[in-house]
């Protein structure tokens, strides 16, 4: 008979830890804070509404709207960084259409640009800002002068963009009191008709003439710059610019005045106006 062992049988007892169940490894804090950045987005886009007015909202809206309009012809040359400038706002295009600022979109409209034409082609006849820069000779050509320059002024406002050609002290458009051209006005009537050819508007001319120190019996403001106006409408197509896109010839007398005195010699203007497409 053998020897009996005296030690204990040795017992292992395994432990289940339980408890946890909801831990998913910080999945829903992920999902928690996408929760609250959208929250306050929401509150900051309220604020925002509240806040601002509807010209300011337009201005944002402007901002953040496309600068690039989708055409089906693009600008530019063949392969990569075939245009003159790797960023399209500041390349000519090549075909007349695309994205440039000779063809912007409708955020621009206040420079009275309407985007591309809808049928692809090439004339875009409301892009004034290339028309101004070369009246007013940003673009360094050479035939406008300094002193043509101080007898020219633009704006753009609903009507249209305004050139204004006006007298100076020391120089004339018209020989005084009467519809006779000077060699500026000849000048600067070149100017205008070279320069015209940039957009396709139709264009209305409208005389101006500064108030009569005198009191006459018959006004003669009125057929002064009724005259003046046909003139410069003559002299205009005499240049070469197309009658067909003469709208209308006005003379306004001494109603409407650049300077608050009547009689300033600056009152004696004309006005060539690209009237915008309707």
């Amino acid at each position: 008979m053998g020897a009996q062992s005296n030690a204990a049988p040795i017992i292992i007892k395994k432990k289940r830890v339980s408890g946890g169940d909801g831990h998913h490894g910080g999945a829903w804090k992920v999902a928690y804070a996408d929760f609250v950045t959208a929250m306050m987005a929401f509150f900051m886009l309220m604020w925002l509404l509240n806040a601002t007015t509807e010209k300011q909202r337009k201005g944002l809206a402007d901002y953040f709207s496309p600068t690039i309009p989708v055409n089906p012809v693009s600008g530019g040359g063949d392969g990569a960084f075939g245009g003159n400038n790797m960023f399209s706002e500041v390349t000519m295009v090549m075909d007349g259409s695309g994205a440039t600022k000779r063809h912007p979109t409708i955020a621009r409209q206040a420079r009275g640009s309407i985007g591309v034409n809808p049928d692809g082609g090439k004339e875009m006849s409301e892009d004034f800002s290339t028309l101004e820069a070369q009246l007013l000779g940003h673009t360094g050509e050479s035939m406008v002068s300094d002193k043509v320059l101080k007898h020219i002024v633009t704006r753009v406002t609903d009507e249209g963009l305004v050139v204004e050609l006006f007298d100076t002290e020391d120089q004339l458009l018209f020989e005084s009191g009467t519809d006779e051209p000077t060699p500026m006005m000849r000048a600067l009537a070149l100017l205008v008709t070279r320069s015209s050819d940039l957009v396709t508007n139709a264009v209305s001319v409208e005389g101006h003439v500064s108030a009569s120190p005198v009191v006459l019996a018959q006004d003669p403001s009125w057929d002064v710059s009724t005259s003046r106006a046909q003139v410069v409408r003559q002299l205009l197509e005499d240049k070469g610019f197309a009658g067909s896109r003469l709208d209308r010839v006005t003379g306004h007398g001494d109603r409407e005045l650049a300077d608050e005195n009547p009689m300033a010699v600056r009152n004696n203007r004309i006005e060539i106006i690209f009237l915008r497409d309707t």
